[in-house]
């Protein structure tokens, strides 16, 4: 038997995370001992080890409980775990196309940025949905006011009401 540091070092996950495997259900209660300390046998070190590569592959912790259970069931049909390995995958490809979007827009506003000691900054102007985010959505517009070193929309000053 094991204690919590030991199994930690043996399957790569933090005794943080095991107690929070055990909270939600992914690993069984571990034996305690009279004094209350956890005990973990061999094989909640594989099931430890499991849960760390699935999690490294971004399996959910729905997933996971999932592929548990097909792990521990010696007759599945593999079918079931390629299904549940493919929907993984285009969940995946969704995520990737996402953040190819985050990265081209950042880039473009970075390419937009000075980065000289005036305050004006697109990327701070898009943050806080001002002007810059304006610009990478909306066509210009003739009538609309551009800046010659930025390409980006600007504000017209406001006109004070009497």
């Amino acid at each position: 038997m094991l204690n919590i540091g030991q199994a930690a070092a043996l399957s790569g996950v933090s005794a943080k995370m095991i107690r929070h495997y055990e909270a939600v259900g992914l690993l069984t209660a571990a034996v305690r001992t009279e004094a209350g300390y956890r005990q973990y046998a061999g094989t909640d070190v594989q099931t430890l080890r499991f849960i760390r590569h699935s999690r490294d592959l971004g399996f959910s912790i729905v997933e996971i409980a999932k592929l548990l259970s097909l792990w521990r069931d010696r007759s599945r049909p593999s079918r079931e775990v390629k299904a549940l390995a493919k929907t993984h995958i285009q969940a995946l490809e969704v995520k990737a196309q996402e953040l190819l979007a985050m990265k081209a827009a950042l880039e473009h506003l970075v390419d937009c940025c000075l980065g000289d000691e005036r305050p004006e900054c697109p990327i701070i102007e898009s943050l806080a949905g001002e002007k810059a985010l304006v610009a990478l959505v909306a066509p210009p517009s003739s009538t609309a006011a551009r800046s010659h070193t930025t390409g980006l929309r600007t504000r017209r000053p406001a006109v004070a009401r009497a």
